[in-house]
């Protein structure tokens, strides 16, 4: 390296320059890797009465299909951050990809609850792995300013995803039949896959850490910024060195504090998620209400999540993240037990659900940027992923709590009051999880 070059903090460079055209198109892939993933997490859920019918089977034996694909998603996100903070977000996430979209192809090809239980469980491990790294990704290109709105836009894919599933699957499923759904869920991916392996870029914080590729790194800066010079700088990342990374750097004395306060946090947030989404309509159902009526409450609160995602963001980035998520969760902690409280009128239930779906909804996003800012680029993904994945365990568990709750007659004003406590654990946590600012550089900070 010639004595000339100059030192540069490339998170300097992000944060004092506007997001350009080339940042929003990394941005636009990873907000499309989390719409598809959340295609492929609801299309089971939306094919399963035509599977139930054509096959003459009950809704116990397609219920492990349901619980596959949520352990798969589990480990998927678990194995894949420490793969993704050694060899880059880019490969794990087109493998991932790639993963996914095959085995749901196959999945349309299934003639049997075994082969659906193993073809759900291997597109869980791909699904699992695509949407907490693209979060990372979409992170690490993100200026520290707008890291949480940006974060919390890109998850909005989910739900938009999500969403655009049951609009397609009310039209696919009648014209030409279930099998549709899941080569469509599967085809998706595969055309993504190319465009992400030509025109993405690798994370450059991650290329900055590894110190050994300072030619991708000016190439992609001159995308980012074509009117600027920057032949003339060897780049670095402010971060104080640390000879751990991945999992034993989130577990690690400095960290362990912080990294189960966030798994505390997300684990009772999905729990009180996947409970209301699974098991909402069922129990306002119960509840002397119309199925349609039953719909549209549900509705409400999954149109709560892109608010409170959009929402949310924007006031982590002006306030502290974590004072706000608390704020957050402890009102949603409030409108859980209203939603019981006021179970007979059907006006007040739908407003309490689009208030709980925008406080968790919102608020589980928040967490993973929150994440995002809690560790350093050698364990982010690892930090972010491990997050997620131990959250899913909360979306596994919810499942089988609601089914008991329901089993045991628990009448809903009592089921909901029950569930502010997850509700209010998940805030208390996040209050609590403090930030180490002698292990992260002060300026990456920010909480």
């Amino acid at each position: 390296m010639s004595t000339s070059m100059q030192r540069m903090d490339i998170k300097k460079i992000l944060n004092e320059n506007k997001v350009g055209n080339f940042q929003k198109l990394i941005l636009f892939f990873c907000f499309a890797i989390i719409a598809l993933d959340g295609i492929d997490v609801v299309v089971m859920g939306l094919i399963a009465p035509q599977i139930i019918q054509e096959w003459g089977i009950t809704a116990q034996q397609i219920a492990p299909v349901l619980s596959a694909a949520l352990v798969g998603l589990a480990i998927g996100a678990l194995v894949s951050g420490p793969l993704s903070d050694k060899f880059g977000r880019k490969p794990v996430l087109i493998l991932s990809l790639i993963g996914f979209g095959i085995f749901t192809l196959l999945t349309a090809f299934s003639t049997d609850i075994t082969h659906l239980i193993i073809y759900r469980f291997l597109t869980g491990l791909g699904a699992g792995a695509a949407a907490p790294n693209a979060a990372t990704l979409a992170a690490e290109y993100a200026p520290d300013r707008r890291r949480s709105f940006t974060v919390n836009t890109v998850y909005c894919g989910f739900s938009l995803g999500a969403a655009a599933a049951g609009f397609l699957a009310a039209w696919m499923i009648p014209e030409f039949g279930w099998r549709s759904m899941l080569v469509l869920g599967g085809v998706l991916p595969l055309i993504l896959a190319p465009f992400l392996y030509w025109k993405m870029p690798e994370s450059i914080t991650y290329l900055v850490k590894k110190g050994n590729a300072q030619d991708k790194i000016q190439l992609i800066l001159h995308r980012l910024y074509p009117q600027q010079k920057f032949e003339h700088y060897q780049f670095y990342l402010n971060e104080i060195p640390t000879e751990k990374t991945g999992l034993k750097l989130i577990l690690s004395r400095e960290y362990l504090y912080g990294t189960v306060m966030l798994w505390i946090a997300y684990f009772m947030a999905l729990f009180l998620i996947y409970l209301c989404s699974s098991w909402l309509p069922t129990l306002i159902k119960m509840n002397q209400f119309s199925i349609s009526q039953a719909a549209i409450v549900t509705s409400f609160f999954q149109l709560g999540g892109p608010l409170g995602c959009m929402v949310l963001g924007w006031l982590m980035d002006q306030y502290r993240p974590r004072m706000v998520l608390f704020i957050a969760m402890l009102v949603g902690t409030f409108a859980t037990y209203a939603l019981g409280q006021f179970s007979q009128n059907f006006n007040l239930m739908c407003v309490m659900a689009l208030i709980l779906g925008f406080t968790f909804n919102g608020g589980s996003t928040g967490l993973t940027s929150v994440a995002m800012g809690y560790y350093p680029t050698s364990a982010r993904a690892t930090g972010a992923t491990w997050m997620n994945g131990i959250g899913r365990l909360g979306a596994i568990l919810s499942a089988f709590a609601g089914a008991a709750m329901i089993n045991a007659k628990i009448p809903l004003e009592t089921m909901f009051t029950l569930l502010m406590i997850p509700a209010f654990l998940s805030g208390l946590a996040i209050l609590l999880q403090s930030p180490r600012k002698k292990i992260t550089s002060v300026k990456s900070l920010n909480y």
